[in-house]
């Protein structure tokens, strides 16, 4: 039996010493007994489509980005987030780079050997805001290195950044509305009452303006091969035209000829 036991009413991970005194068995054991729900009790009240729908675009942008670019770097919605001795909590999206990007059904800091790097929360009413501020203190507390706030009821953007050595936040200011990110190498805006990411200047698409591109690159090569296909047409009937009329002027010059080979060999 494990000599740590997890508290059901406040499930937390063991302190780091209590980790490190543990064995392989029951290191598994505790990683298993930690919840990967947020308990309803502790959980916010859900704040409909666009709250659903900015956290999962900004997922799916990301993990296609990063994917597509062979970095590894893990992304979840509200997955349960362990650090030693503190309470669980979930960010709407967390990224951890140079990581195994599979799935997860909870993230332990003691397991993984790593923290969160990177934390999202998408709010639009006053209880999420009311977590604002305590949340930027725990956050820079345990080094997770970026907290971002998209807040899809004023459409405003806040971003922190720990400096090296330091355990409290520093406002990331804006650049012409951009807030960077440096554990993402990207850029953040809020552009069309949405959270938009930007490499180089151009807007990282999401799964609907991808289809969509691609819809338009088919129906341009149709339009393009139907248009090959007519010009192919077309030059049949040109050919099939002049050789009409090679024949015709062929046959012509044969009824000439026959012509005067008889006018020839007639009487003297």
């Amino acid at each position: 039996m494990s000599p740590y036991r997890i508290n059901p009413d406040d499930p937390r991970a063991p302190p780091q010493e209590i980790w490190e005194q543990l064995s392989p068995e029951e290191r598994a054991q505790v990683v298993d007994s930690l919840p990967f729900e947020f308990p309803v009790s502790e959980a916010t009240p859900p704040e409909g489509d666009p709250h659903y729908e900015a956290r999962s675009r900004a997922r799916e942008v990301l993990g296609s980005f990063f994917s597509r670019i062979g970095r590894k770097v893990y992304l979840a919605c509200e997955l349960p987030v362990h650090y030693p001795g503190e309470p669980l909590f979930a960010p709407d999206v967390i990224a951890v780079v140079d990581v195994e990007p599979q799935s997860r059904m909870r993230w332990m800091v003691s397991a993984e050997g790593k923290g969160v790097d990177f934390a999202l929360e998408v709010h639009g009413t006053g209880e999420r805001r009311k977590r604002l501020e305590r949340n930027v203190e725990r956050y820079a507390r345990l080094g997770i290195r970026e907290y971002f706030v998209f807040d899809f009821g004023r459409l405003r953007l806040s971003g922190w950044r720990l400096e090296e050595g330091r355990r409290a936040y520093r406002p990331i200011l804006p650049q012409h509305g951009s807030y960077r990110s440096e554990v993402l190498g990207l850029e953040l805006q809020v552009e069309q009452k949405q959270l938009r990411f930007y490499k180089g200047g151009a807007a990282l698409p999401d799964s609907r303006e991808t289809i969509a591109r691609l819809e338009r690159m088919v129906e341009q090569r149709e339009a393009s091969r139907a248009e090959l296909e007519q010009q192919l047409v077309e030059e049949a009937r040109l050919r099939a035209e002049e050789t009409q009329r090679r024949e015709d002027a062929e046959r012509r010059l044969a009824e000439a000829l026959a012509e005067l080979e008889r006018l020839r060999g007639g009487p003297r």
